[in-house]
């Protein structure tokens, strides 16, 4: 509430309000100073607002504010959704109403204007259907709508031109620039028409021309579809490319992947799946259960006091005194070698941390994997152009040519690579074939001997014995092994639990003369804070008290200063009014005449007889005009006669002049070509 009055005053002392306020000269304000700063800041919106609120009934102007309020779509906070009790609230001034309107206000004061003045045009009269019925009536509507719409089309023009940037000095500058281009090009058009129409055949050299200026506006437009289709083409080629990219990568990607792996990873994806199903998700879930059953269970208890808080927190307290003792009792008393599957279950909670973590990761990886999915569509919907095509800006384009070049680089290394792979490849492959058919020729030849000695199948018993006591002596060493580590860690475990043991029995010791201190220390805290609570809350009391008495007392004295100034002022106007009365008395009566023509009396007279024959002077002026006018008018048209009868004659001067000109340069030109 603090930062919303705040803000308030500062916008009002700013521009265009300017009210000088602070926040006790705010808060101090009574409901009707409130309203009519209301009503400023509505009528900054609105100028109809511009009114004085006391020259007006409390209901029609909360009537005249809540219909505004409402066009501007203001919705009262929470605990004012009533319309009754918000009205209430408006006709008494009352601050938490009147405060969160002004907020509101002063937060959007150039968007508010915006809108007053678009819903001055905007919003439609509600006529009745049956008054519609009219002919009359129902055209005027329509022509009405019009308008709005015509508005409409204006306004999103004008914002258009204001928001691109462009100067109306500028433009007038481009205009004046045009039509004096325009004014020397129509001379100079004059002057060329003047030399050419001696010329026989003029006109058929014009239409020359003229079909010489289209044929050239033809080609330019032929040229530009050209120019739009190799666009279009080079456009639709760069598609195919990557669609013939995108085809091979999938044949690609298909010819690596067989049955077996597709089933081994989906099996895998299959697992993770079940994981999250049946143990991940249903864990979040019944936490987020417990959680709103525990702030249900809040929300419904009632409200709690200091006492209610001091109470619980001396539960807590004591609560957490038994799990330390508890704790320590474990300690004590438990010996690490009796707890063989400790080991095991530490183990096992690791295993679960990291499982969980991983499962974490995942979630993630999926929403990151999902959300760019998104983007990714999105920013392709934003990059199609009405046709469908997609626009590649400039640098955008170099980052991709840049991408492009060293992934090209990139590719020819790996291919050169792969090809001295595949004949390695071969080369490989041809080796093994060989060594397969020596290994077949040697077996057949193996086999034989056995069948010749009547021991068939010795050979392959024997492999498989030595197979098999390969991998026992195997499993035996790792029996050792995993044995002596078991061993070597529970001895290292032992002598650690002892030593840690040993370093924390004296810190246990002072631990619980430490805990005493606390519990003593605390208690005395609490005894000083109640203490303090009560000395606070008496004094504060007392400075509310002596607050609201200096608050009443300041109020008055402003009170008694304007009385004492308003009286003031008033005694003097009359002072001046009295002597102004006896200095007129005085003169009125005085016998001398200078005095009686500075008399008031004196001066309307002799102006009222000087208005009285300058009025004469006029309307007999005005008697001679009437009389003459008829014979002025005819006068008059005769003079335009004769004007327009000189102008005919001098255009027929000047176009004689300008014919004998053309011939004596006709006659010219023809003495120059007998002479060559």
């Amino acid at each position: 509430m603090s930062e919303q009055l705040k803000f308030i005053v500062e916008q009002l002392n700013k521009d265009p309000f300017k009210k000088n306020f602070n926040l006790i000269t705010f808060d101090s304000l009574d409901p009707m100073q409130l309203l009519q700063v209301l009503n400023d800041a509505l009528a900054e919106i609105d100028p109809k607002q511009a009114i004085d609120i006391r020259e007006e009934m409390p209901e029609q102007t909360v009537k005249r504010m809540c219909s505004l309020l409402g066009m501007l779509k203001y919705k009262p906070p929470g605990n004012l959704s009533d319309v009754s009790s918000f009205r209430q609230g408006l006709v008494t001034g009352n601050k938490p109403v009147v405060h969160p309107i002004l907020h509101w206000l002063l937060q959007r004061l150039p968007e508010l204007k915006k809108r007053a003045y678009l819903a001055r045009y905007l919003v439609k009269l509600e006529v009745p259907a049956e008054f519609l019925q009219d002919d009359v009536i129902n055209d005027t509507y329509h022509q009405y709508e019009e308008l709005v719409e015509g508005f409409k089309t204006y306004h999103k023009e004008c914002e258009q031109l204001r928001t691109s940037g462009f100067s109306t000095a500028e433009i007038r500058k481009d205009i004046g620039s045009m039509e004096e281009e325009k004014d020397q090009l129509i001379k100079r058009v004059e002057r060329l028409k003047k030399r050419v129409e001696s010329v026989a055949s003029h006109q058929r050299m014009l239409e020359q021309a003229r079909q010489l200026r289209v044929e050239k506006e033809r080609e330019e437009s032929l040229t530009h579809q050209k120019q739009e289709q190799k666009n279009q083409l080079f456009q639709a080629e760069q598609r195919l490319q990557r669609n013939q990219q995108q085809l091979k990568d999938l044949r690609q990607s298909s010819a690596d992947s067989n049955p077996e792996s597709l089933m081994k990873r989906l099996e895998e994806e299959i697992r993770i799946n079940s994981y999250m199903v049946s143990e991940k998700l249903p864990k979040e879930l019944e936490g987020m259960r417990r959680t709103v059953q525990y702030l249900q269970k809040i929300t419904s208890e009632p409200a709690m006091g200091q006492a209610d808080l001091q109470e619980l927190e001396d539960q807590i307290k004591g609560v957490d005194s038994q799990i330390n003792q508890l704790i320590e009792k474990r300690m004590m008393k438990n010996d690490p070698m009796d707890d063989k599957m400790a080991l095991y279950r530490q183990q096992a909670s690791i295993i679960i941390r990291r499982k969980e973590s991983k499962a974490e990761e995942l979630r993630e990886a999926r929403d990151d994997l999902a959300a760019a999915e998104r983007e990714l569509k999105q920013r392709s919907s934003q990059s199609q152009t009405s046709d469908g095509e997609e626009v590649i800006r400039g640098d955008e384009l170099k980052r991709l040519v840049m991408k492009l070049r060293s992934k090209g680089t990139v590719f020819k290394k790996k291919r050169h690579e792969m090809a001295e792979l595949k004949a390695e490849f071969g080369v490989l492959q041809r080796t093994e074939e060989i060594l397969k058919q020596r290994h077949e020729t040697v077996q057949e030849k193996l086999q034989t001997l056995e069948a010749e000695k009547g021991i068939s199948g010795y050979s392959t018993t024997q492999e498989e014995l030595e197979r098999v006591s390969a991998i026992k002596s195997e499993l035996d060493e790792k029996k050792g092994r995993t044995l002596d580590d078991m061993s070597e860690m529970v001895k290292k475990l032992n002598s650690l639990i002892v030593e840690k043991r040993s370093a924390l029995a004296p810190i246990i010791k002072e631990l619980r003369t430490l805990r005493q201190l606390g519990q003593e220390l605390s208690q005395e805290y609490d005894e000083k804070k109640v203490q303090y609570e009560s000395c606070t809350a008496g004094l504060e009391s007392n400075r509310s008290k002596l607050e609201q008495e200096v608050k009443a007392l300041r109020e008055e004295t402003v009170q008694e200063e304007n009385r004492y100034h308003y009286i003031n002022s008033m005694s003097e106007i009359i002072e001046m009014q009295i002597q102004r009365a006896a200095e007129e008395m005085k003169a009125y009566v005085s016998s001398d005449p200078q005095e009686k023509k500075k008399a008031i009396r004196e001066v309307y007279l002799k102006n009222i007889s000087e208005q009285e024959l300058l009025g004469k002077k006029l309307r007999e002026k005005q008697k001679v005009v009437r009389e003459s006018h008829a014979a002025n008018m005819e006068q008059m048209t005769l003079w335009r006669d004769l004007e327009q009868l000189m102008e005919c004659k001098r255009q027929c001067f000047i176009r004689s002049q300008s014919q004998a000109s053309i011939g004596q340069v006709i006659q010219e030109g023809g003495e120059d070509r007998l002479v060559l």
